[in-house]
């Protein structure tokens, strides 16, 4: 599965130390695979949660933390849109929230 705009990643985990050593084994991981279908990925992240949208939700370093992420199974790609604590997340609607395009541009977030 090809992750795109690595940055994304490097962003989160500046902001989330924490989670560096679990996010890089999701990342290094993930990008190994392919799935042609949520089913394919189910039997391998059990824990993942399918959302409106080709959303998918990961749980992180033992649920501290969640990963949203939108894959095209058939373009074999995903990119993440969010990142942070279970906290955090209860707070979000999973479904409309947007990717902040202001952790590519460098700008403060």
């Amino acid at each position: 599965m090809k992750i795109l705009v690595k940055k994304t990643i490097l962003y989160y985990i500046k902001k989330y130390p924490l989670a560096e050593t679990q996010i890089m084994i999701w990342y290094n991981e993930f990008s190994k695979q392919t799935f042609n279908n949520f089913n394919e990925l189910k039997k391998v992240y059990g824990n993942a949660s399918i959302v409106n949208n080709n959303r998918v939700v990961f749980n992180i370093k033992g649920n501290e933390f969640r990963l949203i992420v939108s894959i095209n199974f058939l373009q074999n790609a995903c990119y993440v849109i969010w990142f942070g604590t279970h906290k955090e997340y209860d707070k979000i609607n999973v479904e409309t929230i947007s990717f902040d395009t202001k952790i590519l541009t460098n700008k403060k977030l």
